[in-house]
């Protein structure tokens, strides 16, 4: 059986992506600046047989989750989401959602937090693969000197998010 994926455009001052969720929740948020052509390639490799479609309506729980957080008034989010990744990967994003807001960790204390302080690559190539960031906040994650490290939806958007949560980093 097909899933079904809703998706739409979030946009909030200079900043847009693409959002898309099943009937469990929240499975994807795109990069800065990027069109449903990226959710669409995405969804082709993850859940193969899925038929994607545009429902503002649909996401309008989580788009207003979203402007509450951007604009400082909500520092968690309460809907529910739905990814699938490898067991790595799955505990990689658990404990990535441990980081509270407004902190900030390296990758070796995420690896060190799962029990594997010597897989801090793989660590780095678990949050790249996370398909709802923000939610699972990779963005709280920045190299060992404290500077910030790559970020799959572009630096761009890193920096604003952590600007948000009041670590600035401008």
């Amino acid at each position: 059986m097909s899933k079904k994926i809703y998706w739409t455009n979030f946009c909030y001052e200079n900043i847009q992506f693409v959002i898309a969720a099943t009937e469990q929740g929240l499975c994807y948020t795109g990069s800065l600046n990027e069109n449903e052509e990226e959710l669409l390639v995405w969804a082709k490799k993850r859940y193969k047989d899925s038929e994607v479609k545009e429902d503002e309506r649909k996401l309008k729980p989580y788009t207003e989750q979203f402007i509450e957080y951007f604009q400082g008034q909500r520092q968690q989010f309460d809907f529910a989401i739905d990814y699938k990744g490898t067991p790595f990967q799955e505990s990689v994003w658990k404990e990535l959602q441990k980081i509270p807001y407004g902190e900030v960790c390296t990758y070796s204390d995420i690896a060190s937090r799962i029990g594997n302080p010597k897989a801090v690559r793989a660590v780095g190539g678990a949050i790249g693969a996370n398909p709802v960031i923000i939610v699972i906040p990779c963005h709280r994650v920045i190299g060992k000197d404290g500077s910030l490290t790559g970020f799959s939806s572009g630096m761009e958007l890193k920096k604003a998010l952590l600007v948000v949560e009041g670590k600035l980093y401008v």
